[in-house]
């Protein structure tokens, strides 16, 4: 069974955390931690392309922030394996009260920088992390994008987004001016594209400079990552005319770019197929400009299409949807766990919790799981999914992490973990450690570990 918090916090004095598991980036002294200032994350990439000449390189992995729960087993892990973490927040995820904060522990710009700030203390991490908004933009709150808000609306709520952000400060913005109601099914021209990104960086900076504020990274895209395969005659005639307008503007160079690798994420599965050569030539293509390959959608792929990304030099790619399926797996895991004790008479049935069911509805009633699904399942109501039960258990699946937040959920939890830990287990342990699992597999399979030290040391040669 799982050990209690007290044995565990006895564990944690026995070990002292005598070691210090981020070889480069702190000396002890005693008892004392020296620890070298933080990388801004383009240094980052630019350590990570140098390191490919040397076959030392890794892929870097973007974890949606779906929980606290998460946060703590990811820090836990960049701990132990020296890999910085970068936590890529959507505008639903996290953002502005002004626009109704996020879903994900009700957090704005600061809330979350604050808890990350905490977690990261709690876990004893002392290496570097990086803030990182996904899809920053206009219409990227769901309610922009199904209200079909005007152009100048959707862009002047995108700019106050981005300015709590770098208030808040975040490390890298995605630039994402793709998602645009009017244009739904369709392929936005490349000049509109680039005309929003270019202007939104302007913006950036600006602020950035007027505040006096260290550097930021960009990410940007040339089309909705919907799946499929992003060309190469496109991808380098995005990269050369961006060039173009941001050094006539004065402008830094994106971190990443976005290419498509024909990774889809549908349900619980990834459905798409990663396509080596294709992901090849965009990442030597945007290394020549000194800007890494970033992929999205890179959740559930298998070990092999995982080992391909090193060699196929993609140089972030980000999961998300993955771990919140993890997470709500290890609650009904639980909330099994919680039967049999009722079962055997060690839970009295009046105080079980309702945890299994009261996540189903409340996920369901979110109705966020639409973006997952495939086909006429799209058009399903709430009541046709919860008369379901196969398809009712299939959709909490997916969408469970989107009610972690639902006060009710919360207090269902609680009793879930009160009566466990009447039995000597320790239900909030077990979920991160189940949590840490597929972590733990795109850590092996992208060469993250010790990647933090690498990176410096590849820094320090030039």
């Amino acid at each position: 069974m799982w050990a209690t918090k007290d044995l565990q916090s006895k564990r944690k004095q026995q070990n002292g955390f005598a070691r210090c598991r981020v070889p480069g980036l702190c000396l002890r002294e005693g008892r004392k931690r020296i620890v070298a200032a933080k990388l801004p994350i383009k240094k980052v990439v630019e350590g990570l392309l140098k390191l490919q000449d040397s076959g030392e390189d890794a892929t870097l992995i973007g974890i949606g922030p779906m929980s606290s729960n998460l946060l703590q087993a990811t820090f836990e892990l960049a701990r132990e394996c020296d890999f910085s973490p970068m936590y890529i927040a959507s505008r639903n995820q996290v953002d502005s009260d002004e626009f109704g904060a996020g879903y994900v522990n009700g957090w704005d710009q600061a809330r979350f920088a604050a808890d990350i700030k905490t977690a990261a203390a709690k876990a004893g991490y002392t290496g570097d992390y990086y803030l990182c908004r996904d899809h920053g933009g206009p219409w990227q709150r769901d309610e922009e994008r199904n209200a079909h808000l005007p152009e100048g609306e959707a862009m002047d709520r995108a700019r106050r987004s981005y300015l709590a952000d770098i208030e808040a400060g975040f490390d890298l913005l995605m630039i994402d001016p793709t998602k645009d109601p009017y244009q739904i099914g369709k392929v936005i021209s490349l000049d509109v594209v680039l005309r929003r990104t270019v202007d939104l960086i302007q913006y950036c900076e600006d602020k950035r400079r007027a505040r006096n504020l260290p550097e930021i990274g960009y990410e940007v895209g040339t089309e909705e990552t919907n799946g499929g395969l992003t060309s190469t005659e496109k991808y380098q005639t995005f990269i050369e005319e961006l060039k173009v307008e941001l050094g006539r503007r004065g402008l830094p160079m994106p971190t990443f770019i976005v290419g498509q690798t024909g990774t889809l994420v549908r349900m619980a599965e990834q459905v798409g197929h990663f396509n080596f050569q294709n992901a090849r030539e965009l990442a030597d293509m945007a290394k020549g400009y000194g800007v890494g390959l970033k992929e999205h959608n890179g959740d559930y792929q298998d070990d092999v299409t995982l080992l391909q990304h090193v060699p196929s030099h993609v140089t972030a790619s980000n999961v998300a949807p993955q771990y919140g399926t993890e997470e709500t797996r290890a609650y009904l895991t639980l909330c099994k766990l919680e039967q049999s004790l009722v079962d055997e008479g060690f839970v009295e049935k009046k105080d079980q919790s309702d945890l299994s069911h009261v996540l189903l509805v409340k996920a369901i009633e979110t109705e966020r799981w639409r973006k997952w699904m495939v086909g006429e399942d799209t058009k399903l109501t709430v009541d046709d999914i919860l008369a379901n039960e196969r398809l009712a258990l299939d959709v909490l699946d997916i969408s469970g992490h989107y009610a972690f937040n639902d006060a009710e959920v919360k207090r269902e939890t609680e009793r879930l973990y009160a009566n466990l830990e009447a039995n000597e287990i320790d239900g909030q342990r077990f979920v991160v450690e189940h949590i840490k699992r597929p972590i733990r597999q795109y850590i092996a399979c992208y060469r993250l570990e010790g990647v933090s030290t690498r990176i410096r040391g590849a820094l320090s040669e030039q």
